[in-house]
Order: structure tokens, then C-alpha cells, then sequence
């Protein structure tokens, strides 16, 4: 039955099914008469299953023949006549189908001109895209690699060589980024036009066609006609990117877009448009910015003001240093600074960005001075105070208990100016005893302060913040230096990991640190590693047990970098 009737149902809705005309005329006292056979009918006999009515059958088998009886056949229970009726019933049905037109052709995937990947590294993909990470029982890692963890390195690598993604592995790579936001950017790049036609056939694989009709399919910047007409018909996603692409083309063309439909955008949709002006952000821009300041949208006022007070030039980052020095000020010895608040916000600071209402648990003076701080160019401070550098101003004691707010505002400044003296200043040296340097005011502010140093100074602050410190507040500055790592900073992080063994920690304490080891220390570090995968006598004083975990995490450690090390090696051979 079950097999019957999924076959009766593919049949059911075509447009045309003269086998029904047939049945209605061509035995008019069974099919035209609908009661015929039901409890308290006073129709005749039931009708023989040749003739039965496609729809007395399907009512028969959902109410079962012994409520409802069905066609007959002579020598056959009332069961098993009902099936010959649906066999007979299908048959004739399926066959007064009439054929429709063909559908259209699929048209092919757009080439992919880069070259194949080698066979090495495409038996790796598999394998990682597999998703078979390396654990233990009990809740333990063990000592295998985690594979989940490597396929981002591994997609990153892949995409350097510019690879073409193989074509069997694409739906295994389009639903493991489905699952996993982060993979998605360099998963498409990696997989190519192909899988934006494989995304129009599984709606699994949508997030494709977000992310690819933003990138893939924008005119040229230098298409005048075709960008206006995207820019003014086409989605959000796709006008962010397209304004994004002309920015970096041309931008007086970008800043037209926006002046030519600003008006008629949606508060949020004015706020992301506005936002893309960071990148290339030149004093070219500070008379949209400026015009900015009077949106009706509180958050695009406060963005434009961010992005004016980044303009050390602008007038809005003038008016600010003119209201920022009459509030901070050298004392009278000339050897420190002292500070007096604003004592109100007027509409003028509104217009400019300063929040009147400051958030629960803050002094309304104190968030108003910070927000004009920080708004000021850093260079105006150093006339401030004398011709004075940035490491002597924030050497100044501050009296009254103004130090943390000050300099909190200036760590804000130097990170949106990307101001490398101040940012140095503000840091101070990493072994300082407060582990903070002089302004840094959190592990957030440090972090941010960090980026705008070269990429070997931020790596050298960090392995000696770490040297001084230990690795209890190093995670989040480990996560803003370049990768892999230099020498002296995985040496720093690996001694300091190996002192916490040597104390009797747990491992799981340094468990977000030893992650970040697996996929940022230098794959030729392995060999050197090797001596700290032995398990060592148990500390008197140490917690039970911890040795033979920090083995394990010891060995993850250089097998998973002895496995980078032959990723590379599989994505380089066959001369590629």
C-alpha cells in the first residue's frame, strides 16, 4: 500500500488527467454516484474494481474496509481487492498523464582558471572537513591533533597559493562553513564561482549568495551607468559593497553615491553607509561629515563625530581641543596637571558628539571630559604642555584622582588616531610592576594599543610582558600579534607554560593559551618541543594528576605543529 500510494501522489495535481473524464463517463452508476458503498448508503452493490472511483478508493483505504466498504473482486477479501483498485487505479492514472515541456538546461558553473589542488593537500582537506578532532575519554583532549582547529589555517594557506577548491569536496565545505561563521570568507574565496551555483540549487547554501552577490558580481568601479543603477536598485548587501569598491576606486565617486540618496536612506542603513568611510578616511571627507552632524539619527551623528575627531585637521576636532585644554591644564609648578570638568553640555557639544547622559553608575562631568579628550588631536596636547613628548605628559602626576580618567581618554585617542609615539607612551614598558605601563587602564585598552605598533615591537611587548608577568592576563594580547609567531615570543610563552607545569597548575587553567600555541607557534619549534612531551615525577605540592595532562597537552602541542609543518609541505609539492 505505503509504495501505491506514493506513486498515486506524484500523479495527483497535473493540469490534465483524462482518466477522470473516462471514469465519470464511462460508468456513470459508480464513479458518478459518491455515496455509493458508504455506511448507510442505499446505493447498490459496491462496484467491481475495474470500475471503482479513484476517489472511493483513496477514502476506502483511509478509513479501512471495515468502516467503509470497498470495490470487490470475486474470490478476494475486501482488502485485498482494494489494492488491485489502487494498482488499477495508478496505472490508469499515471497513464493519462500528458507530457509537459522539458524543463530548461542548468547552465554550467563559471570556470574556475585556478589549478588544481595537489593530491596531497586535497586528501588532507578531506580529512580535516571530516571533522574527526582528536579526544580522549573522561573529558580529556588527549593527544591527537583537533582538526576542526587547522582548517582555518589550512583554508588560509590554501587561498596564499591561490588553489581551485576540488569539486567533490564542495558540498562537505559548504555545509561545514554553514555551521561556522568564521570559515565562511575564506571558504568561498577558496571554493569559487562554483559554489555560488551550487547555492542557488540547495537553500542549505544561501548564506553563499549573501556573501557572493555582494563580491562577485559588482560592475567596475569605473561604470559609471552600471554603478548608479545598482547603487540606486540594488539590495543593501549588495550597495554596501558596491559603495565600498568604488571608495577604494575613486573616492569623491563614493562620497556622490551618498550625497545623491542620502536623504531618502533608512536611519541604519545611513549608519552602515557612513561607517565604510573609514577606510581612506582623508580631509576630503570632513564637509559630508560635517553636514553629518545634524542627522536626525543620534548614532549617526556620534559615528560622523568619531570619524571627524580621526581628521586631526578638522574643524570639529579644533573646536574640541579648544574645549578639552580649558578643562586640563599644567599647575602652577609647571610638574603636574591638574584638571577642572565641564560643569555643563551644551547644545553646541551635542552637535559634536558628546552624549549628554552619561551610562548608569558615571559622573555626568567626568563622561563629558573623557569624551572631549579623547576627541582631540594628541599632537594639540604636546603644545599643551610645553613642547613636552607624549612619555613626559603622561609621566605627570594628576591630582585629584584624574590619572585614570585622563589617561583612559588619551588611550582612546591614540588607538582611533593610530598615533605610534603615544601609543608607546601610554604602554609603557612591558615589565612596569603594575603590568599595565603608566596609561594603559585594562587588558582591552593594551590590546588596542598594541595594534597600532609595528608588528615586531607588538611581539617583542608581549613576550616581555609575559616574561614579567606569566600568562594570566596574556591571552588577549596574544591574540593581536602577527602569525606565527617570532622566536622570542613563542620561547616566552613556552617557558611560562612549562613553569606552570613546573608548579603543579592544572593545564585546563592555560587551556585558552595552549590553543592559541597550536595554531600560532612556528612550526619549526617542534623538534625543540620534543623534550617537554616526557611526564615528569609528581610535584609534592602539586595538584594530582596535573603531570600526565600537561604530557598530553605537550604532545597535542607538537603533533599539531608537526602536522602544520606537513600541511605546507602537501600544498607546496607537484611543483606548485
Amino acid at each position: 500500500m505505503t509504495s501505491t500510494y506514493a506513486g498515486t501522489g506524484a500523479a495527483t495535481g497535473t493540469a490534465s488527467d483524462p482518466t477522470e473524464d473516462s471514469d465519470t463517463t464511462g460508468d456513470p452508476g459508480t464513479s458518478g454516484n459518491t455515496n455509493a458503498g458508504r455506511p448507510g448508503s442505499t446505493a447498490g452493490a459496491a462496484p467491481p474494481v475495474e470500475s471503482a472511483a479513484w476517489e472511493d478508493v483513496v477514502t476506502t483505504a483511509l478509513l479501512g474496509t471495515a468502516r467503509r466498504p470497498g470495490p470487490a473482486a470475486p474470490g478476494k477479501d475486501a482488502a485485498a481487492a482494494l489494492l488491485d483498485a489502487a494498482a488499477v487505479g495508478t496505472v490508469r492514472r499515471r497513464a493519462g498523464i500528458r507530457p509537459a515541456p522539458a524543463a530548461p538546461l542548468l547552465e554550467p558553473a563559471a570556470p574556475d582558471p585556478r589549478p588544481a589542488l595537489p593530491a596531497a593537500a586535497r586528501r588532507r582537506l578531506a580529512t580535516l572537513l571530516a571533522d574527526r578532532p582528536g579526544a580522549g575519554g573522561s573529558g580529556r583532549r588527549g593527544t591527537a591533533p583537533d582538526l576542526t582547529e587547522l582548517l582555518p589555517q589550512w583554508l588560509s594557506a590554501v587561498n596564499e597559493r591561490s588553489f581551485a577548491a576540488p569539486p567533490e569536496l564542495l558540498p562537505a565545505l559548504l555545509d561545514t562553513a554553514r555551521g561556522r561563521t568564521d570559515l565562511r570568507p575564506p571558504a568561498l574565496q577558496f571554493a569559487g564561482p562554483r559554489a555560488l551555483w551550487l547555492a542557488r540549487l540547495n537553500p542549505d547554501w544561501k548564506y553563499a549568495l549573501r556573501a557572493g552577490s555582494s563580491g562577485t558580481n559588482l560592475p567596475a568601479p569605473q561604470d559609471a551607468d552600471q554603478v548608479r543603477l545598482l547603487w540606486q536598485e540594488g539590495l543593501f548587501a549588495e550597495r554596501v559593497a558596491l559603495l565600498a569598491a568604488v571608495r577604494a576606486h575613486d573616492a569623491p565617486a563614493a562620497r556622490a553615491l551618498l550625497t545623491e540618496t542620502w536623504s531618502t536612506e533608512r536611519a541604519e542603513d545611513r549608519l552602515m553607509f557612513l561607517d565604510s568611510l573609514r577606510t581612506g578616511l582623508a580631509p576630503e571627507d570632513e564637509p559630508f561629515l560635517e553636514q553629518a552632524l545634524s542627522d536626525r539619527s543620534r548614532n549617526v551623528r556620534a559615528t560622523a563625530a568619531e570619524l571627524l575627531s580621526a581628521l586631526p585637521g578638522s574643524a570639529l576636532a579644533a573646536r574640541m581641543a579648544g574645549r578639552a585644554t580649558t578643562c586640563v591644564a599644567l599647575d602652577e609648578t609647571r610638574t603636574g596637571i591638574v584638571v577642572e570638568a565641564p560643569h555643563e553640555c551644551d547644545a553646541a557639544m551635542e552637535r559634536d558628539g558628546v552624549t549628554p547622559t552619561p551610562p548608569a553608575g558615571r559622573g555626568k562631568r567626568s563622561w563629558w571630559l573623557s569624551q572631549l579628550v579623547e576627541a582631540v588631536p594628541l599632537s594639540a596636547w604636546q603644545a599643551r604642555f610645553g613642547g613636552r613628548a607624549p612619555t613626559a605628559i603622561v609621566a605627570l602626576p594628576v591630582a585629584d584622582d584624574w590619572r585614570g580618567e585622563l589617561h583612559a581618554a588619551w588611550c582612546r585617542a591614540a588607538v582611533l588616531q593610530r598615533d605610534i609615539e603615544w601609543s608607546r607612551a601610554l604602554l609603557g614598558p612591558a615589565a612596569s610592576p603594575d603590568s599595565g605601563g603608566p596609561g594603559a587602564v585594562s587588558l582591552a585598552e593594551r590590546t588596542k594599543l598594541l595594534a597600532a605598533l609595528p608588528a615586531d615591537e607588538r611581539a617583542e611587548w608581549v613576550a616581555g610582558f609575559i616574561a614579567a608577568h606569566g600568562l594570566s592576563e596574556a591571552f588577549q594580547l596574544l591574540g593581536g600579534c602577527a602569525v606565527p609567531w617570532s622566536e622570542p615570543l613563542g620561547s616566552a610563552v613556552v617557558d611560562a607554560l612549562d613553569i606552570a607545569r613546573d608548579a603543579g597548575s592544572y593545564p585546563w587553567s592555560f587551556s585558552g593559551v595552549m590553543g592559541l600555541a597550536e595554531r600560532c607557534l612556528d612550526p619549526a619549534e617542534a623538534d625543540r618541543l620534543e623534550s617537554l612531551t616526557t611526564t615528569p615525577d609528581e610535584p609534592e605540592d602539586g595538584s594530582p594528576g596535573a603531570v600526565g595532562y600537561w604530557s598530553e597537552a605537550f604532545q597535542r602541542l607538537v603533533g599539531t605543529l608537526r602536522l602544520r609543518a606537513t600541511i605546507r609541505t602537501e600544498l607546496a609539492a607537484d611543483g606548485q
